[in-house]
């Protein structure tokens, strides 16, 4: 038994070792150099199973920088279906890829030794135990928060988009920060969001760097480059993507009109606000509290309507529209009067 079970135990070594050999050689990948600084530096990195599914060589390779100084969280941004998802799904295969010994799909890759490789992506439930998407999102996320360290690479696909649209934001917010943090985690990490006020923390968080798909505009059409480029984008193209998936007509030029009332309702000022404010204070922000000061709209001594409206508004009935319409009117009480 003894004799069998190690010759077993050869064969299967000499299997892994044989098909690492095989893969490397027909799909072209390149030896990674290992290191022990924390750095992540990807060449034309390429998914190896992605790009096996495009003919004729189409796959668009893209670079990953990251590293435990200037450059630990990416912020990636860029409508659905450009590829951002894959593109941090391939980042992480190519990190196990070559701590365990295998070559990697890219054109050269320096890897530093992560100790584990935490993701949260794509969407799911648990409804035989009572557990929603969005609960199962936050569960994940809780591990991660409470068991990643500097040494891990976390890959985060769309955080808080299964609640309302501020809940998901102050969420998103508030988990970059914690991430970004040397002094809680500090972990290098790939973070794609419809969130384009995260793009806000460049700048104002040491290490947050944003990035986005490139994408060519074309009528009402758009056409996906494939390319993460340096930058964070202003828009999802969600309406774009809907067209291209057959929504019918009537309701994207519906949706259209909509959305250009939304955007008279734009949160973007506040959100500046809120990191010019964050940098300025040395103690944490609590969530919790509102700095109407900060926000400058109430302070003259004739505020009593405006004052009164906010008391009177009950948030936990509020829709998303709801919301964007009651800060639209606020803003428009307040721009009347001052």
């Amino acid at each position: 038994m003894a004799r069998v079970q190690k010759t077993a135990r050869a064969i299967a070594a000499l299997d892994v070792f044989c098909s690492f050999s095989y893969v490397a050689e027909r799909n072209r990948y390149v030896r990674p150099k290992l290191n022990r600084s924390g750095r992540i530096d990807i060449r034309d990195g390429r998914h190896p199973v992605v790009e096996k599914m495009i003919p004729d060589d189409l796959f668009i390779s893209n670079d990953t920088y990251l590293d435990q100084q200037e450059h630990r969280v990416a912020i990636i941004t860029g409508p659905n279906m450009a590829g951002k998802s894959t593109y941090m799904r391939q980042t992480a295969l190519i990190v196990l890829m070559a701590q365990i010994g295998s070559f990697v799909p890219a054109s050269s890759a320096n890897i530093g030794i992560v100790d584990r490789i935490f993701t949260r992506v794509g969407a799911s439930d648990d409804l035989a135990s009572g557990q929603s998407t969005f609960m199962v999102e936050m569960s994940e996320v809780a591990n991660i928060l409470r068991n990643a360290t500097s040494d891990s690479l976390l890959i985060l696909d769309e955080i808080g988009r299964g609640t309302s649209t501020f809940d998901g934001l102050s969420l998103a917010w508030a988990i970059t920060e914690f991430v970004a943090d040397p002094k809680k985690i500090g972990a290098k990490t790939l973070f794609a969001t419809h969130f384009h006020e995260l793009t806000e923390l460049e700048g104002k968080i040491a290490g947050v760097n944003n990035y986005c798909v490139a994408v060519k505009e074309k009528g009402d059409g758009i056409v996906f480059l494939r390319k993460i480029v340096k930058g964070g984008a202003d828009k999802s193209y969600g309406i774009q993507v809907a067209r291209l998936a057959g929504v019918p007509e009537a309701v994207l030029a519906r949706a259209k009109e909509i959305l250009d009332q939304l955007s008279d309702a734009d949160i973007t000022a506040a959100i500046k606000n809120l990191t010019e404010s964050r940098q300025k204070k040395s103690r944490p922000r609590h969530y919790d509290t509102v700095d109407m000061q900060q926000m400058s709209l109430f302070d003259t001594t004739d505020n009593d309507k405006i004052i009164n409206e906010i008391r009177e508004i009950d948030i936990s009935t509020m829709t998303p529209l709801d919301a964007l319409n009651m800060l639209n009117h606020l803003q428009n009480e307040v721009k009347n009067r001052w």
